[in-house]
């Protein structure tokens, strides 16, 4: 069978899944850009280090790992093996959207930015972040669209196979593949400072919840599907494909379901250790300084009470000269 663009068909061997990578103009710049950006993380971290300032481990590992995840989708035999097997392409959705994403997010690459940069880049930046074409884009609706109408609208219609056969088109979406993942994914991490759309812990565990029921229904109509996804898969590929997918989203369901419930718990128990702390200082204050009852300290006044054991009062004299 013609694989795309009347390559012929790439048959499976170890061999090719070890040598096989891809080095056109599209992976190759992809791979640039990959570098640079690595560089310019480790550097950032560096000289986090030279002022002092630890930067976690766990998210420059997981950065690297995010970024050797998106080129193994775009350059590696993966790529190559998308021309002739469904599964292949939908291991390249899965590193582009469900993989990389989420450990790029644990990264916070935006916070690292914003710590290492001049002013003048943290104002731009900012100013980013806080515009309205920005809140429209990364609108929980937006990303929805972005992250699963683009995914059906692939894999249930006729573009999948348009995209195989001009690979221009599949590589541009592949990049909105893998932008749709990273609106998706960087609220639900919720390290990088997100001025809209702020997520609590209950609704990130509903959104999870949706897309896993969102995503296997679509594993599901591939498996029942009667044609081959693309003129140059099998139908015992794509339908294979689809078990994958199907699969894959409760492994990533569980993945990304467990970490979030248990920082939500720590959470909680870090509000309650806050509050706690509160009220033994306040027992601590003389009755004269003590807030009234049901009235929690200010931030001000307990920036003020950590420094100096006690809560200055506000001085009459004010309301004695408007007596």
């Amino acid at each position: 069978m013609p694989g795309m663009n009347g390559v012929g068909r790439v048959a499976f061997s170890l061999h090719i899944l070890l040598t096989r990578w891809q080095w056109g103009l599209f992976p190759m710049v992809m791979l640039a850009v990959l570098i640079a950006i690595e560089i310019w993380y480790v550097q950032g971290v560096f000289d986090l280090a030279g002022r002092g300032r630890h930067w976690p481990v766990q998210r420059t590992v997981a950065f690297v790992v995010g970024l050797v995840a998106v080129d193994l989708a775009l350059q590696s035999p993966i790529a190559t093996l998308t021309g002739s097997y469904f599964q292949a392409h939908v291991v390249q959705h899965l590193l582009l959207m469900a993989v990389a994403p989420p450990l790029l997010a644990l990264g916070a690459p935006s916070t690292l930015l914003l710590q290492t940069s001049s002013r003048k880049t943290k104002r731009r930046w900012l100013a980013v972040l806080r515009s309205r074409p920005f809140a429209v884009i990364s609108h929980p609706v937006t990303a929805w669209c972005l992250y699963f109408g683009v995914m059906y609208a692939f894999f249930l219609s006729p573009l999948i196979n348009v995209a195989m056969h001009h690979m221009a088109l599949m590589d541009s979406l592949n990049l909105l593949f893998f932008f749709g993942g990273t609106l998706y994914w960087w609220p639900m991490v919720g390290i990088d400072p997100i001025v809209h759309w702020k997520m609590s812990y209950g609704v990130r565990m509903l959104n999870i919840l949706l897309a896993t029921g969102t995503e296997a229904f679509l594993g599901v109509a591939i498996i029942a599907s009667s044609k081959p996804a693309a003129s140059m898969y099998t139908l015992s590929s794509t339908r294979s494909g689809g078990g994958l997918l199907w699969m894959s989203t409760e492994l990533v369901t569980l993945g990304a379901f467990i970490p979030i419930y248990i920082k939500w718990v720590h959470s909680e128990e870090r509000v309650a250790v806050r509050s706690d702390k509160r009220m033994s200082d306040e027992a601590a204050l003389p009755e004269d300084q003590r807030p009234p009852p049901n009235q929690a300290l200010t931030p001000w006044a307990a920036e003020w009470l950590a420094r100096t054991g006690a809560v200055p009062q506000m001085s009459s004299n004010r309301t004695e000269r408007g007596g």
